[in-house]
């Protein structure tokens, strides 16, 4: 007994890959390709129009009007039945952290062959996720520098937080020091205290490590 197909809609600004993805699941009849978009914000309308019709997103990640991620963010936030597979020329760090921010299920280059996209989609339908193996690297090389950043936030004191704090607001030694009511040399200790904790080499490195961390 055949179960009832995924319907998908595929979002792409050109016609070309829409064909070409339509023509690789052809005839495949676990999927359906019900309708089709060629850029984010009438994929967006179409999916809002009718949201029971449709269980599967493909998108390219670089369309006029919304993006392939503010169209994810957006499908997700609203529609979180809609599974996303994002389909990308751009194996960079930011491209990759803003699809995995928006919370889609996958993300492959469309250098893929037919195998690697059926192989994502099987994943994702069943409740898993998939990244091409270009991917994966960028994930978990973010996933390590987060980690230890949090681990040398978690390091520092509350005392040695404030101080940071005040160091971003461009304050010197000696007003951080009227200002908690500490000594100039104390803050100069905190200070030194925070180079080392964070690896930071001079005060514009604690700024960026403070930035990053959410303490601005």
């Amino acid at each position: 007994m055949i179960s009832t197909p995924i319907n998908i809609l595929i979002a792409d600004d050109h016609q070309m890959v829409i064909d070409g993805l339509k023509s690789l699941l052809s005839g495949h009849e676990a999927y359906h390709v019900c309708d089709e978009a060629n850029d984010g914000q009438a994929a967006y309308e179409r999916i809002a129009a009718e949201p029971d019709k449709f269980q599967f997103l493909l998108t390219d990640i670089s369309m006029p009007l919304l993006t392939g991620t503010q169209l994810c963010r957006m499908v997700k936030d609203k529609f979180p039945h809609i599974q996303v597979l994002i389909l990308s020329m751009y194996n960079n760090t930011p491209a990759v952290k803003e699809a995995v921010m928006a919370e889609a299920d996958g993300y492959i280059l469309k250098n893929a062959g037919r195998d690697e996209l059926l192989q994502a989609m099987h994943r994702i339908v069943a409740g898993g996720t998939y990244f091409s193996q270009d991917i994966v690297p960028i994930i978990y090389n973010q996933y390590h520098k987060q980690k230890m950043q949090d681990e040398q936030l978690s390091q520092l004191s509350q005392r040695e937080k404030e101080v940071l704090a005040l160091i971003v607001k461009e304050l010197t030694s000696e007003e951080i020091a009227n200002k908690l009511f500490i000594s100039k040399k104390t803050v100069d200790n905190h200070r030194q205290h925070l180079l080392e904790k964070t690896n930071s080499k001079s005060t514009v490195g604690l700024v960026k490590f403070a930035i990053k961390s959410g303490l601005e």
